[in-house]
């Protein structure tokens, strides 16, 4: 049984998620608020499981897996039947190099543990924070529409017409953009990409709001 854990507004376990409900795979849902009486993440019995105090952890009849892209990756090597990497190298490739820009690039300077660490060990502003996060995420995203708005590999979604690694990737931050007031509006091509995902059932069954333990 697929086990996984995880909190509704975590832009990695959204990816999971994603990634799960492509699949068909049906999985426990297992909360770890990360904000709650301090995060429980950094409480037993959590913090034994996944050193790294980070979500999503996936548990899978006792393997388990950190780290969004590798489980994405382990799901898709595990259930092949919707496959979220293409079959050529090159095409892997590209997929990794879209879904590494934003997992690795973005993604982290608007983490939760970042802006904690910005705003209280360091004393930044509310101001100064979303600045921050604006400055990032606007620099992220608009290197990534330049790549894909000129990519020959791209159809309706990051590469080719069927969803993959690299849209589990982009939903959840162009859900992120959103939730902090970025402007979208200067990359049509990830908007585009974006509204392809979220208009088919099991990506928006992944959305935050859908999740038990939404706030």
């Amino acid at each position: 049984m697929l086990t996984l854990h995880n909190y509704f507004r975590s832009s990695a376990a959204y990816r999971v998620r994603i990634a799960m409900n492509l699949k068909g795979l049906d999985y426990d849902y297992v909360p770890v608020h990360l904000t709650r009486d301090g995060g429980m993440q950094f409480k037993e019995p959590y913090k034994s499981l996944n050193p790294q105090q980070l979500v999503p952890l996936l548990d899978d009849d006792g393997f388990q897996i950190s780290q969004s892209l590798a489980i994405i990756e382990y799901l898709d090597e595990k259930f092949p039947n919707t496959r979220l990497l293409p079959k050529s190298p090159e095409g892997r490739a590209r997929v990794r190099q879209i879904a590494l820009a934003i997992s690795c690039d973005i993604h982290p300077l608007q983490n939760l543990r970042v802006l904690k660490y910005l705003t209280g060990t360091l004393g930044a502003s509310e101001e100064s924070k979303t600045q921050w996060i604006h400055h990032w995420l606007s620099e992220g995203l608009a290197a990534l529409e330049a790549d894909l708005s000129r990519a020959p590999t791209r159809g309706r979604f990051c590469f080719g017409d069927t969803p993959s690694m690299a849209d589990c990737t982009l939903v959840p931050q162009m859900f992120s953009a959103a939730r902090f007031n970025v402007d979208t509006v200067p990359y049509p091509t990830l908007r585009a990409i974006y509204a392809a995902c979220e208009a088919i059932p099991a990506v928006a069954a992944a959305h935050p709001s859908r999740q038990m333990d939404a706030e």
